[in-house]
């Protein structure tokens, strides 16, 4: 019997995609950067189904590639190419909310769901889950804990690994390790659960999580500001934070990013005059109705207009202006790139350093690649700056990463210089493993191997992503 055969035996013909047609959506990355063949497609419904798929792909021989609502932007989700024989492993049917408890303030989701269904399930429970981002409406819960995404309400709640309580995971040899619990404290050993998070698939495959809840926000407040540079920015988000205003997103902007988005989205409205280079997205939000967020946050920015730190300031006054301030914010990814190639990158460094980092980007683009432009936006109140050199105009994709294949390298040497990282949000995958090689602890290196080696000493799950080679 042949293994496709075999594979379809076990989990059924429905479980198992096989036709070149069904599994060609499974071979390349969101981004159409990453290519590689699986040779199937598997798709259990459960945990047990799991369990047998990757003990029967241990028997074949076969390679493990996990995928949620491949949203990844950094190749993680497909196999390498010309890389050892490997079936995608998706958890798309495995999409059902186990438990909803709001005394406890858990929800109890499996690897399938999106987050903007956990989410919209919190609502009905009058409770509030924090994880906001952009591919929210397709990215899965498995996949967002395996990169631990972070999102525009890092500020406030943490990244992905912040919000879980608790997983359940299949590993390499078919084991499921049942760690749900929804306690807030256990201090028994090792919290395996963040072995998982963040590995994106190179140690087993996530089934279900348990995920902390919050109560719900009973008023928000949002405004775009006008500043001059960086460096005004981070004052008004430290005034702001002194002010009582509960900050729930602090975003930077460049106008370009704006005039971007104008040019090429659909129903987005000029907020105000654009009269500086520079724009902060606030956003502050109260779980209770009587706090009084917009007087903080009014006082705050006409402070900052008074100390020269603010030029000008929209508060939103409905739901559809503040729709309209975010649409500006979460649309830009799509309109970039309708705008023409960009080289993008996705680094941190401490709150503090960002304006020296984004000064010493600039000077690196103006001595390299003068015809470029630099585009940042980002998460100004957790340090991540999402940073790309957009090409000239008429320049293809090709012809801009020949001219300047070494940009990602060189913004993430600098992020790590100022103390912060080469990959904030997004991940390693196959796009940074070079720059793991380069710029990561050998130490740090050393621990993951050998963790990798303990937990899937044939290097079945996911292979050639994450770690570089030894």
């Amino acid at each position: 019997m042949s293994p496709l055969d075999a594979l379809t035996q076990s989990l059924g013909p429905t479980a198992c995609l096989r036709a070149e047609a069904d599994i060609a959506p499974y071979a390349v990355d969101w981004r159409g950067v990453y290519h590689g063949q699986p040779i199937a497609v598997l798709r259990p419904a459960d945990t047990a189904q799991v369990s047998a798929a990757l003990r029967l792909c241990a028997q074949l021989d076969l390679c493990v590639v996990p995928a949620g609502g491949r949203t990844s932007l950094a190749g993680a989700v497909v196999p390498i190419a010309q890389g050892p024989a490997s079936v995608v492993l998706s958890l798309e049917r495995m999409n059902r909310l186990r438990e909803v408890d709001p005394l406890d303030n858990s929800i109890t989701a499996e690897a399938g769901c999106t987050i903007e269904a956990v989410q919209n399930a919190a609502t009905e429970a009058h409770r509030f889950f924090p994880l906001h981002f952009g591919a929210q409406g397709s990215a899965m819960v498995g996949g967002a804990l395996s990169t631990n995404a972070g999102g525009i309400r890092t500020l406030r709640y943490g990244n992905a690994r912040d919000l879980v309580l608790g997983l359940e995971v299949v590993l390499p040899d078919g084991r499921v390790l049942d760690d749900l619990r929804r306690v807030r404290k256990d201090n028994t050993g090792y919290a395996l659960r963040h072995l998982f998070i963040g590995a994106e698939g190179t140690l087993g495959v996530i089934t279900a999580a348990s995920l902390k809840l919050f109560p719900q926000l009973a008023k928000r407040e949002t405004a775009l500001v006008a500043v001059r540079s960086p460096r005004e920015a981070l004052q008004l988000l430290a005034r702001c934070q002194e002010s009582g205003a509960e900050l729930v997103a602090f975003e930077l902007i460049r106008k370009i990013c704006i005039d971007i988005t104008l040019r090429h989205g659909t129903n987005i409205r000029q907020p105000m005059e654009l009269s500086t280079d520079w724009y902060c997205l606030i956003e502050a939000a109260s779980t209770h109705a009587a706090i009084p967020v917009r007087e903080a946050l009014e006082s705050a920015l006409m402070e900052a207009i008074e100390a020269g730190e603010a030029e000008d300031v929209v508060i939103c006054e409905s739901e559809a202006q503040r729709q309209n301030l975010w649409n500006i914010r979460e649309t830009f990814p799509t309109c970039s790139r309708m705008e023409g190639p960009g080289l993008s990158t996705d680094t941190s460094v401490p709150v503090s350093r960002i304006p020296d980092f984004l000064e010493r980007s600039q000077a690196l683009i103006d001595g390299n690649w003068p015809e470029g432009r630099m585009i940042a936006l980002g998460h100004m109140g957790d340090g991540n700056i999402h940073l790309s050199l957009q090409a000239p105009s008429g320049m293809g994709h090709a012809e801009w990463q020949a001219r300047a294949p070494e940009f990602e390298g060189l913004i993430g040497e600098i992020a790590v210089e100022l103390g912060g990282s080469f990959s904030a949000e997004h991940g390693i995958g196959q796009s940074k493993r070079a720059a793991m090689a380069k710029l990561k602890s050998p130490v740090a290196l050393d621990l993951m191997r050998a963790i990798k080696a303990t937990l899937d000493p044939e290097g079945r799950m996911n292979p050639g992503k994450v770690l570089p080679p030894a």
